[in-house]
């Protein structure tokens, strides 16, 4: 799916249409203090290998995509929801 890498949307802060940057947002490295990690840690404690069966092979084709729109003009960044998309590419708006 192409999408423009500017995009002329509604500013909550400058309270008009502007133009607005278009970025992919980068997952952060997970926390292994996090629950979930620390639940998955105790599990898998005490084994040589995995134990329980690897997910090979059942990956989503569609993965979600967070798109990070920030204003030209006062450099306010919103992040709307999520969409589904196989394959994202931010390209250039040409005419």
């Amino acid at each position: 799916m192409h999408y423009p890498k500017v995009v002329s949307t509604y500013c909550p802060k400058c309270r008009v249409h502007t133009k607005h940057d278009v970025d992919k947002v980068k997952r952060k490295m997970a926390s292994e203090l996090a629950w979930g990690q620390r639940r998955f840690r105790r599990a898998t404690r005490g084994y040589g290998g995995f134990p329980r069966p690897k997910p090979e092979g059942r990956a989503k084709a569609v993965r979600r995509v967070w798109l990070k729109y920030r204003c030209q003009k006062c450099k306010y960044t919103v992040q709307p929801a999520s969409f589904r998309a196989g394959q994202l590419e931010l390209v250039e708006q040409h005419k």
